[in-house]
């Protein structure tokens, strides 16, 4: 590993949106991450929210075509792309899959796919934020060995 670079780690995502009020109460009230920073200069405003136990990394809620030089073409692209939930996703560890995906549901939020469990070692659920990006949330799903009662089964 180059010694320049093992500092470096994660600090901002972005996510696109149309409505930041509303990403916000989807983000805020409903998934339950804090705002990080909320300020206003003209027509930009720079808006980040972070989960309570990683307050390092935090998700920037960016209005399209704002903070961005683009062409009123990429806009609309982009606001296409939003639409049909092809822009971007966050992916969320969780303890309990199943009662998040509850509180959340509970919300009104959309849901694309209830609680299930993947091929590839992980329960999760996801919903679509009022802009229409997808939201999973999941849960590394427990080793048979690290079962309760997995070791007491067929020996003896």
């Amino acid at each position: 590993m180059n010694t320049a670079t093992r500092s470096i780690s994660l600090n901002n995502c972005f996510v696109m949106v149309d409505d930041p009020d509303a990403a916000l109460a989807f983000y805020r009230d409903a998934v339950g991450l804090q705002v990080k920073t909320d300020v206003t200069n003209g027509d930009f405003r720079w808006l980040t929210v972070c989960a309570p136990s990683q307050p390092d990394v935090e998700i920037t809620i960016s209005k399209i075509g704002s903070g961005f030089p683009m062409s009123d073409a990429d806009r609309e692209a982009l606001g296409d792309l939003m639409a049909k939930g092809l822009l971007s996703a966050l992916i969320f560890d969780v303890d309990d899959v199943d009662a998040v995906f509850e509180h959340i549901r509970s919300t009104g939020a959309e849901v694309l796919q209830e609680p299930a469990d993947q091929f590839y070692g992980v329960r999760d659920c996801a919903f679509r934020d009022p802009a229409g990006n997808m939201i999973r949330f999941k849960a590394d799903k427990p080793e048979v060995a690290d079962l309760p009662g997995a070791g007491d089964r067929g020996e003896g």
